[in-house]
């Protein structure tokens, strides 16, 4: 391994990606416009459907009328910790728990409000129920789509970037002529995994930044746990890359492969809708893609505060993911 004939390559392929102004212009307004769009079309105080969520069985208190009441959807509740969160989070507008006589509202949500006046006036005026109180800020539907927007971003950049960027190599006859150097295969496929991750990752932090300053994205765990989450997710896309480039001549047959690898992953992935309502089945082919994996550990993280410790099983599928995309790429790979 010589780290000079390394340095060389790594410089070149840099150099070449940020002279190409539309390509760098695309990964950076790409995601911005999306996160933009999906910020101001979902601006709205969103549908009027009261959620309340009930810990138990309602039948419990049948004597109520407000468990009668038209234009509420309640839900049953099996985790009452999970669920006082989405409470605080605006994402359920009331917890009644008909055993124990209670419930809880955010006092910021309005919703929570007039469920209050419906319960306390629906029975009697002394009514039973000891009030709680939480409060917590509401989530968008925008900050609950941005990590998936910035994954499917780096997705592109990292399969694109790597795979079809050395197919045009092979083509055009620079692998061939780089053969005839000193310079090493691994040397070779190092640089250009190096170079793609440093500028997959420049691009994604100054989205991420650059939309945070306007939009202001929720953070509840750590910033430097969402980078690792991305470092290692960046690494097992770009791995996956290699495969494809390995061996492919033509330009065409390599962007048909990518685009039959990224497509799949941007819409079972969970880039657009949670996974929870989509067959069984699908949902344990989406643990097989690595997006899967880079979308739910920044989400945890983000929305939920999650931890390394939390996010591991993620993180461990997505680093022998990378070891496996990269051993198979190595081995398979050709100068010509």
């Amino acid at each position: 391994m010589n780290w000079r004939r390394f340095w060389a390559v790594f410089i070149c392929r840099n150099r070449e990606f940020l002279r190409d102004r539309s390509t760098l212009t695309w990964n950076l307004l790409f995601p911005v416009s999306l996160i933009v769009g999906f910020a101001f079309a979902f601006s709205g105080s969103g549908p009027d459907l009261y959620k309340v969520g009930v810990i138990g069985d309602a039948s419990a208190r049948s004597d109520s009328t407000f468990f009668a009441t038209r234009y509420i959807q309640f839900i049953p509740v099996v985790d009452p910790v999970a669920a006082l969160t989405k409470v605080e989070r605006h994402q359920l507008d009331m917890l009644v728990d008909p055993i124990g006589q209670r419930y809880w509202i955010n006092e910021e949500a309005p919703a929570g409000y007039v469920l209050e006046r419906l319960l306390r006036g629906a029975d009697v005026a002394d009514s039973p129920f000891n009030k709680q109180t939480v409060t917590g800020r509401a989530i968008r539907h925008v900050d609950w789509v941005m990590p998936g927007i910035l994954a499917m971003n780096m997705m592109f950049s990292c399969l694109f970037g790597v795979g079809y960027v050395i197919v045009r190599y092979r083509k055009n006859g620079m692998l061939k002529r780089l053969k005839a150097t000193p310079l090493t295969p691994l040397e070779f496929l190092l640089a250009q995994v190096t170079s793609r991750l440093w500028l997959t990752l420049t691009t994604t932090v100054g989205v991420f930044a650059g939309t945070n300053h306007f939009i202001g994205f929720p953070m509840h765990g750590s910033y430097l746990d969402l980078f690792l989450v991305c470092v290692i997710g960046a690494i097992s896309l770009i791995s996956l890359g290699l495969i494809v480039a390995a061996r492919t001549t033509s330009e065409e047959l390599a962007a048909g492969l990518l685009n039959f690898l990224s497509w799949p992953m941007t819409f079972l992935s969970g880039v657009w809708f949670s996974l929870e309502g989509v067959h069984p089945f699908l949902q344990q082919c989406a643990q097989l893609a690595p997006l899967t994996h880079i979308i739910s550990a920044a989400r945890a993280i983000m929305l939920d505060g999650a931890g390394l410790g939390d996010v591991s099983g993620q993180l461990l599928t997505l680093t022998a993911m990378s070891l496996g995309f990269m051993a198979v790429g190595a081995w398979l790979f050709r100068w010509e």
